[in-house]
């Protein structure tokens, strides 16, 4: 088969999700399949074709401001041109959609549905029928932030948008995949849940997954990287990805300040951009805790692997819904323990008392108590980290992954070949 991904971002280095889609679709090529990617950047000098990872990819220019993003979402026009002349010379069998709600554009399945390809869409997120990351469902502290309350409503989503907010585009975006998309899958169950609650259609859940890696970094170069980021002889803890307000950054902060007047050794190590650090230091400042603080900046390759070798617990204390958190799967690779949010697809990933803990990170204390419990005991800590790495390897592997999406594949080309007459 040949089958073409769309996504908004192309660069596997900057985002766990771009990087298992070249995974996967090396997965595919060496089962005999022919695999390209269509991506948007916004500089123009590198729109065209390149070879990322082995793997074709059409670059196609888009830019605007990211406050049109709820109008542009629904049809990018700008884009569609060069979409549609890759559809029709490239002629895939399959289109697996990714991320589109920022540049592709749900447009873009329409133009794929229009070259007679079947169509898959993950959903990866809650863009299908919210404006930003889920955090409105859990009620507040009146609920003890327990609700569930996935359905968006005009009186949540226009004080949360204001201008932004677009009459109609919800409704919108599932004609667009009622019409268009022949297979529509999750990456959790829960996930599944919110956008069932949305009126959106979900056939399956297929939970996300890694290529383990086949060597892991040396002690030597674990040790030296601790003796750059001054963590030798260090406890340390680590949140990574996109810095946000909503992955829980200030409420770590509050736990190291709970934690750090019984571990005087404690280090948390920040794996993001410095630049975007910057804006929260001021309140690490304020909780007292900046002393406690490393930022590595962005990492990728060698330097992230040593990163996660030399993490002893590894933070994932979104205050959002969390539709996986594939920093989980990182650190069960490197048999290290997760201390999990409770509100998404976590606990689907981090077994609670098994390979780590669940806990609600808006219960500070109770958060930070998780972390305690596995800084005071490293047998705890080797025994949950062992068994995160057995899950991995029976469960989150990118040739699972690859297994379950070619039953996927199989059925939509059936589809699109009986709508098209072919034999």
């Amino acid at each position: 088969m040949r089958i073409l991904f769309l996504i908004d971002l192309w660069d596997p280095r900057i985002g766990s999700s771009v990087r298992q889609m070249y995974q996967h679709a090396a997965c595919l090529r060496a089962r005999g399949h022919e695999t390209a990617v269509v991506s948007t950047t916004p500089d123009p000098g590198e729109c065209g074709r390149r070879t990322v990872e082995e793997c074709e990819v059409f670059l196609i220019h888009s830019d605007y401001p990211p406050r049109f993003r709820s109008w542009v979402c629904l049809r990018h026009r700008s884009v569609l041109g060069p979409l549609r002349e890759v559809l029709e010379s490239w002629r895939p069998d399959v289109v697996h959609s990714h991320l589109i709600h920022t540049h592709l554009s749900y447009a873009a399945l329409a133009e794929a549905r229009a070259v007679g390809a079947g169509i898959v869409f993950t959903a990866h997120d809650s863009m299908t029928f919210c404006y930003q990351k889920l955090d409105c469902f859990h009620g507040g502290a009146e609920h003890r932030f327990a609700r569930k309350d996935y359905r968006a409503r005009i009186s949540k989503c226009i004080p949360c948008q204001r201008f932004r907010f677009r009459p109609g585009r919800n409704a919108a975006i599932r004609r667009v995949l009622e019409e268009t998309v022949d297979r529509l899958t999750v990456v959790t169950d829960e996930q599944g849940v919110a956008l069932r609650a949305n009126g959106i259609q979900v056939d399956r859940t297929i939970n996300n997954a890694i290529r383990i890696r086949a060597d892991m970094p040396t002690e030597d170069a674990v040790g030296a990287f601790r003796a750059r980021h001054g963590l030798s002889d260090k406890k340390t803890v680590a949140i990574g990805g996109r810095l946000h307000d909503l992955k829980g950054v200030r409420q770590v902060f509050e736990m190291l300040a709970i934690l750090r007047a019984e571990f005087d050794d404690l280090r948390m190590i920040v794996l993001g951009k410095e630049e975007v650090y910057k804006g929260f230091a001021p309140y690490a400042a304020e909780c007292g805790v900046d002393d406690l603080v490393v930022s590595t900046g962005w990492l990728d390759g060698e330097d992230l692997a040593c990163a996660m070798a030399a993490t002893d617990v590894m933070l994932t204390p979104s205050i959002c819904f969390e539709t996986f958190g594939l920093m989980n799967l990182e650190a069960m690779e490197f048999s290290r323990p997760v201390v999990a949010t409770s509100f998404g697809g976590c606990p689907e990933v981090i077994r609670d008392g098994v390979n780590g803990f669940v806990a609600n990170p808006y219960e500070v204390e109770e958060f930070a108590e998780r972390i305690a419990r596995l800084l005071r005991d490293p047998q705890v800590r080797a025994r949950m980290g062992d068994a995160g790495r057995r899950l991995l390897e029976e469960h989150f592997t990118i040739e699972r992954l690859t297994d379950e999406f070619l039953e996927e594949y199989e059925l939509v080309d059936a589809q699109a070949r009986a709508r098209s007459g072919r034999s």
